[in-house]
């Protein structure tokens, strides 16, 4: 046991070694109003995300550096890549299908077409290929945002609501629980989860994130089951185990509004990041010019390619 607990604290000092060696770069200097939603193509080794406010889907090549846009004409909180190669967005109108080669985009259905004060924010697929997106009010109002699910049949069912801010969502390895994160509860919470149905029960609280650090915004699952949750207002990343709701490590950012992650690469052992600079001043720029950036780390742990959409 002795000899256990000596190798388990060496492999944690040198994993914190890795975070003070490896700080995160800086990949694109985007300068998105609010970056969200990475996600990466395993097959053309690239990162699609979103500028919500913007309403742009991009895609981004970290071997040329190119960063290719795709207006959706409406505020996009996240878009997932489909098994058939192209892209569906949540976006203020609702769930959309966008063809990469031409920017087209084809409308699925809006769930809330009747709530003109919401739009929808982080989403992600479930193994199943079903894709999960919520939603938040535009006013940041507690209780108006939902979560829904989009079935393969192109038909989205509420799953939950009486949400505040709809954020991170990740799944465990054996695909038995989910992890979701609503903002302003400062927690991530834990469901049971069917991977047949897609059904979700027994809600608890896993990871209750401590005032003064920031808030949970969005969140991937490693290959080791520990959650890497993105700090709004924290100026960081930061890893979790679920199982303790114990704090492992933290990636100091140079920039306040981290939003997101996911794992990329040819190895899926590259943290990408995305950030924000909406509503910062002209004061809090100058001390953040990098604020809606792409940033990348290697955190010294991999993690599983995304779930594309069965749809």
């Amino acid at each position: 046991m002795d000899s256990f607990l000596r190798n388990t604290a060496c492999v944690q000092l040198f994993r914190i070694k890795i975070m003070k060696e490896n700080s995160a770069e800086c990949v694109l200097e985007a300068k998105a109003v609010l970056g969200e939603g990475p996600s990466w193509d395993v097959k053309r080794q690239r990162l699609l995300w979103v500028d919500i406010e913007s309403s742009l889907v991009c895609v981004f090549d970290p071997v040329t550096r190119e960063n290719k846009t795709f207006p959706t004409g409406s505020h996009v909180g996240s878009a997932v890549l489909s098994a058939k190669g192209d892209v569906i967005a949540a976006t203020h109108q609702g769930f959309v299908r966008l063809n990469l080669d031409t920017g087209a985009l084809a409308p699925i259905c809006d769930p809330e077409a009747d709530l003109p004060g919401n739009r929808f924010n982080d989403g992600k697929c479930d193994p199943k290929g079903r894709f999960w997106a919520g939603s938040m009010g535009y006013d940041e109002s507690k209780t108006t945002g939902n979560l829904y699910r989009l079935n393969e049949q192109l038909k989205a069912e509420k799953m939950l609501d009486g949400i505040s801010i709809s954020n991170g969502l990740a799944w465990s390895a054996d695909q038995r629980t989910l992890y979701y994160i609503d903002t302003p509860t400062m927690r991530v919470d834990a469901f049971d989860f069917d991977p047949e149905t897609s059904a979700i029960s027994n809600r608890r609280t896993a990871i209750q994130i401590p005032e003064g650090i920031g808030y949970p915004d969005g969140m991937s699952m490693d290959a080791e089951g520990m959650l890497w949750i993105c700090l709004w207002d924290g100026w960081a990343v930061t890893r979790w185990n679920p199982n303790t709701g114990e704090q492992l490590e933290k990636i100091s950012l140079p920039v306040g509004r981290a939003t997101s992650c996911c794992f990329g690469g040819r190895d899926l052992n590259e943290l990408y990041i995305t950030s924000a600079s909406t509503r910062l001043s002209e004061e809090e720029l100058a001390k953040q010019p990098l604020a809606g950036a792409l940033f990348r780390v290697k955190p010294g742990v991999s993690g599983p390619p995304p779930f594309l959409f069965a749809g």
